[in-house]
């Protein structure tokens, strides 16, 4: 059993930035490969960006155009996402993953094992 716990969401203006932080437990964090997913009201939980556990393959969904970048500190435990030129479509609940596999290539709900809380991106015009 892994414990993640996200940080780092709020309200941000259209067009600004935000940082997304994602703090796991245990000592094995790079067997792991990780992923960052929202959800908005209404809407099913969809993919954002997947990152194997060396942190060398990284994969995005193409709606986001660029905008957002996923890292990882194995040497921390920790995930994170930037987010930049942010808009309305973005607001959202951000959930972070992990996953058995260590690919990087996951990008299906059903393929990770272990989620966070959650933590709310409120994007303002």
């Amino acid at each position: 059993q892994v414990q993640l716990v996200e940080s780092g969401g709020g309200l941000v203006q259209a067009g600004g930035s935000l940082r997304l932080s994602c703090a796991a437990s245990g000592r094995t964090f790079s067997r792991y490969g990780m992923g960052w997913f929202r959800q908005a009201p209404g809407k099913e939980r969809e993919f954002v960006a997947a990152i194997s556990g060396s942190g060398g393959i990284r994969n995005y969904t193409k709606l986001l155009k660029g905008r957002f970048t996923i890292s990882r500190d194995n040497a921390k435990n920790t995930l994170a996402l930037q987010m930049n030129s942010l808009n309305a479509e973005d607001t959202a609940v951000y959930y972070c993953a992990a996953s058995q596999s260590r690919d990087g290539l996951r990008s299906s709900a059903s393929e990770y094992d272990y989620w966070g809380q959650g933590t709310q991106v409120t994007v303002s015009s």
